[in-house]
């Protein structure tokens, strides 16, 4: 209910403030087990994305914003849960899986932190890491164009769902080094996305 009442309003606002023009959501998986991952660059990011989609989302977060009672309170009734930055996560990552072992829908942004340029940074290994380790997902890239200047326009891609296996074989063992290189391959997917002309 309070994820719901939250949406309706942050839709409301967002409408207002911005000019949204959405692509590629007619692919999106309505049911099973999916990571949606996307550039990051300001905060709006995981409010549009909830937003957009039908399906609830989980969103990790940085820890630090559970640290504040009232921000900590809302985001984690909105679905989401904290992870530790730039350090294994082990609690973080069981948390993640329980939701993809539930069929629901992860958000994460594989750049780990915000973009102060824009420009897309190299990824971490953990979306690679979470989609080996779930027994059936669809991974759906998602690009961001935007400046969030007020009124301005922001078009948000969603690209096909595609399984792990495109980038590796199921099952086979990956070290720390392959890991980083899938998820690199993985969120190039987003690069090409934000490159489309619309």
């Amino acid at each position: 209910m309070f994820y719901n009442i939250v949406k309706f309003i942050c839709n409301i606002v967002l409408h207002i403030l911005f000019k949204i023009r959405l692509y590629g959501i007619d692919d999106f998986p309505q049911e099973g087990a999916v990571i949606v991952y996307s550039n990051h660059k300001s905060m709006w990011d995981p409010v549009i994305i909830g937003c957009l989609l039908r399906r609830p989302i989980f969103f990790m977060a940085k820890e630090e914003l559970f640290k504040n009672p009232i921000v900590g309170f809302v985001i984690k009734n909105l679905n989401a849960f904290p992870v530790k930055r730039g350090m294994p996560d082990r609690k973080a990552i069981k948390k993640a899986l329980e939701v993809l072992n539930k069929k629901q829908v992860l958000g994460i942004f594989p750049e780990g932190t915000r973009s102060k340029d824009g420009r897309l940074q190299d990824p971490e290994p953990g979306v690679a890491l979470l989609a080996a380790k779930s027994e059936d997902v669809a991974l759906v890239p998602v690009a961001i164009k935007d400046n969030y200047k007020w009124f301005s326009t922001i078009d948000v891609i969603f690209g096909k769902p595609t399984k792990f296996d495109a980038y590796h074989k199921k099952g086979e063992k990956m070290n720390s080094q392959e890991l980083k290189e899938i998820s690199t391959a993985i969120f190039a997917e987003v690069s090409k996305l934000m490159s489309m002309s619309l």
